[in-house]
């Protein structure tokens, strides 16, 4: 990863950590990333026993707990969201007291602040917001769009003939790498504010469809259409970097390439 060294990190000193969403495609990555650099890392998701939307189980799975990364995901797309970040924010920074939990990080996305039309990036900001008000040391880290995800939203505008998207520019990264550098700012010291975190190359939506259909030998057109799907209600640019950020090494084409779903045909 292109970046300069975390100066927050402390190094040398096992961590325990709990990841709440750490069963989904994010979070087992961020517990695979932790365990690689040597830190006592446990994966908190409903599958494993604790909801952080009603609390259950979450007191117990904290006991020794001594960071706590939240990488979970509201289970409905738009403004709604907001009332699971309330409850779950809250569940969050009760437990993590008690427990005496030092230090909370928070995934959340590149362009939340700047793309107020989409309402589960409103719902994003709340969190952010209500994450940063509470009694522990914080760190936010924003990541942009993953590689794993692009072919799910052009799913969204897409019909047995044409792929409609919008020109909207995305940065986007491998989750493996996005994964890492959570790992990292996890098991430093608290940021108290932001970081964001990218991949290497700005394309617009329309382009990284023709990219992908082409990686997966699709002869659908795709058509850039301003109206077409939730990322176009983004402004341009406003799903990029907006400020110096952490860079990940992987291109998209590169990552596809070694994609296993693209040599068997997904």
């Amino acid at each position: 990863m292109t970046s300069r060294k975390n100066t927050n990190s402390v190094p040398g000193q096992p961590t325990k950590v709990a990841v709440l969403g750490g069963t989904g495609l994010i979070g087992t990555r961020i517990v695979a990333a932790l365990s690689a650099a040597g830190h006592d890392a446990s994966a908190l998701s409903r599958s494993t026993g604790v909801d952080l939307f009603t609390g259950r189980g979450l007191a117990d799975a904290l006991t020794d707990v001594e960071v706590v990364v939240d990488a979970t995901q509201a289970p409905v797309p738009d403004d709604s969201a907001a009332e699971f970040f309330r409850a779950t924010v809250g569940n969050l920074h009760t437990a993590a007291q008690q427990a005496g939990v030092r230090h909370l990080v928070l995934l959340s996305i590149v362009g939340v602040d700047r793309a107020p039309d989409l309402g589960y990036y409103r719902a994003k900001t709340l969190q952010e917001q209500l994450f940063a008000s509470g009694p522990i040391p914080y760190s936010i880290v924003r990541a942009t769009q993953f590689f794993e995800y692009l072919d799910e939203i052009i799913s969204w505008t897409s019909d047995a003939d044409t792929v409609r998207l919008p020109a909207t520019e995305l940065q986007p990264i491998a989750a493996a790498e996005a994964a890492r550098f959570v790992a990292e700012v996890a098991a430093g010291r608290p940021l108290q504010g932001t970081v964001e975190v990218v991949g290497p190359e700005i394309a617009g939506l329309d382009e990284l469809g023709r990219t992908i259909l082409t990686a997966r030998g699709d002869r659908r057109a795709v058509v850039t259409d301003p109206t077409a799907g939730p990322f176009a209600l983004a402004p341009r640019t406003a799903l990029t970097a907006a400020a110096p950020a952490y860079t990940a090494p992987t291109r998209y084409r590169d990552w596809l390439a070694g994609d296993t779903s693209v040599a068997h045909g997904r």
